[in-house]
């Protein structure tokens, strides 16, 4: 069941683990050390980074610098997958496609800058600000993505902006009517449920502090899931539906009287689902609730909604806590970049129709392109700030080098809502710049002047002024990692959702029955392992995609796989060691 993760050199008491991706490359005293946030998963781990002579050399959780809200935990992306900060396939310099047709060639930053400004003017007076595309990311800074929302309004004069997200979040936040619960309230709450998601494969963090809440406080874990997890092994109970039919548990838990219909969708008896129902409800302490990418808008809607559904009670408090699945998912939803005319996949097939020119900061996601491999190709002007030379960038007829979290100043927002501070640790690697500084350089070049002062603290206190949730914030406020600042999401207290009611009941009666569940739990590595842009850079991960370690060997660090004697694992299990 081993995750790679490392956690056994944070904890080794005599240095005898080490990590191998930074063993004998420099000494501990030779490192350069900065506090910051990790730019993998939406759980926000804090962590050190090591650095010397303008290179990440190493990742630790804790040290003397920092102590945050995830302890010495870090996962293997943590703790490992940083080389791709120095990898030699980082952009270089700005690259400029004169032509359609052409080929992308090296250019100044002046020049770049200059061609995507004049180009995005062309397209603005030939066919108005609605047809600029605008598309953040939810692997950006807040301060980023707050600018790219700025250029969109106030420069390009467009209300199609959006962000490369997974799901979006928009019906849970308009119907929220409770706090979201930080890493914290999981590990002491009396009642987790789980709808959907994967924790311990997307938010390994989460997975850990949902472990220790049912091992060490009692606390009782309800799983509703088409796979069998390996959280199932801890749950008081686990509710194992058919594939696809989330929706059909919330409607149940919402509306007991719709729970014969839903259980029929989801291949249960009704009494488990009475049964879940009647947890919650005898509950006197905190109910976490989480949910994965797997539920529709209206049924995020009810599901906000649900505390209503159970009334009150002394004692207990209903707490959210969804599982997006990047480092800034929540922050890209509290700037408001996701309240755009089009999503993701809007905005792609409108390419060349609605949608004459795109400015894509990062990558749309691999299965935001399927099938849609030519939508890029029918842009007439397509700007991307990019780490890589990603597929979306690959389409670009203007490309510009950004930086990584390394390399930049800013905060991300995770899971918890807790609004944490990204630190530079090195200079810029090539000629990159930070994505807010990009924007503000286009915006610049198109007769806007943003009043950010080339100053990462100035985007944030604007951004601090115009987002509620973040109202009061200020970089300083943000330096103690014990003491983490959490955005202040309104709840909207009981609304009507009698509409998405009758959505999702509408939903769920379209369901078909003949769905066959999976009966096999996935294995460990399964979507931590999976390679991505910046995973893809790293040859350790590309070992573990692969397939190794085998069950009976164990990788160290994770560089050294060391094959065990069947025989002393045996006798090990036998003493109980």
């Amino acid at each position: 069941n081993c995750s790679q993760c490392g956690n056994c050199i944070e904890v080794c008491p005599t240095g005898t683990l080490l990590d191998a991706t930074y063993r004998h490359q420099t000494r501990p005293w030779e490192l350069s050390r900065t506090t910051s946030t990790c730019t993998f998963c939406s759980d926000g781990c804090q962590f050190s980074v090591g650095s010397r002579a303008g290179e990440v050399m190493r990742v630790v959780a804790r040290d003397r610098y920092v102590n945050g809200h995830n302890g010495e935990f870090l996962c293997i992306k943590g703790r490992f997958a940083h080389p791709f900060v120095n990898h030699e396939e980082r952009l270089r310099t700005p690259l400029v496609r004169y032509k359609k047709g052409g080929r992308l060639v090296p250019a100044t930053w002046d020049e770049a800058v200059r061609f995507a400004a004049a180009k995005l003017q062309e397209v603005k007076d030939a066919h108005g600000g609605g047809s600029i595309g605008v598309v953040g990311s939810p692997r950006l800074t807040n301060e980023a993505n707050y600018a790219l929302l700025k250029f969109a309004r106030e420069v390009a004069g467009t209300d199609k902006y959006t962000a490369s997200e997974a799901f979006s979040l928009v019906p849970f936040f308009e119907n929220l009517c409770a706090p979201l619960a930080t890493h914290k309230d999981i590990r002491h709450a009396q009642t987790i449920l789980l709808i959907g998601g994967e924790p311990e494969e997307l938010q390994p963090f989460t997975g850990k502090q949902i472990r220790q809440a049912v091992r060490n406080g009692g606390a009782k874990l309800v799983v509703i899931n088409s796979v069998p997890l390996r959280l199932k092994q801890h749950a008081a109970q686990f509710v194992h539906i058919r594939p696809g039919a989330e929706d059909a548990a919330v409607l149940a838990l919402v509306s007991p009287g719709d729970a014969e219909l839903a259980a029929g969708k989801l291949g249960v008896e009704a009494d488990e689902l009475a049964r879940a129902s009647q947890i919650l409800s005898e509950t006197e302490g905190d109910v976490v609730v989480m949910f994965g990418g797997e539920l529709s808008g209206e049924a995020q809607a009810l599901l906000a909604q649900m505390p209503f559904s159970f009334g009150e009670k002394e004692g207990r408090r209903f707490l959210f806590h969804p599982l997006p699945l990047f480092n800034n998912s929540i922050g890209v939803h509290d700037v408001g970049l996701m309240n755009g005319a089009l999503n993701p996949l809007e905005m792609l097939d409108a390419a060349g129709g609605e949608v004459r020119a795109m400015y894509v900061a990062g990558s749309f996601l691999p299965a935001h392109l399927e099938g849609r491999a030519d939508a890029l190709s029918r842009l007439d002007f397509l700007v991307v700030q990019e780490l890589f030379l990603t597929e979306t960038a690959l389409h670009a007829d203007v490309i510009f080098p950004a930086a990584s979290f390394a390399e930049s100043d800013g905060t991300y927002t995770n899971n918890d809502g807790l609004v944490q501070r990204v630190r530079q640790s090195i200079p810029p690697v090539h000629q990159s710049k930070p994505d807010w500084m990009i924007t503000s350089m286009i915006a610049s070049a198109l007769g806007a002047d943003f009043g950010f002062q080339m100053s990462a603290s100035a985007v944030f206190n604007e951004l601090a002024r115009r987002v509620p949730a973040y109202e009061g914030l200020r970089y300083p406020l943000l330096k103690d990692e014990t003491a983490p600042a959490q955005a202040k999401h309104a709840q909207t207290g009981r609304r009507d959702v009698s509409g998405s009611l009758e959505g999702v009941r509408q939903g769920v009666r379209e369901l078909g029955e003949d769905a066959e569940k999976i009966d096999a739990t996935p294995p460990v590595g399964h979507e931590l392992f999976k390679i991505g842009t910046l995973t893809g850079k790293v040859p350790q991960f590309h070992l573990l995609a692969a397939g190794n370690p085998e069950p009976e060997s164990v990788l160290i660090s994770p560089l050294y796989q060391i094959t065990v004697d069947p025989a002393l694992r045996r006798e090990a299990s036998a003493a109980g060691d």
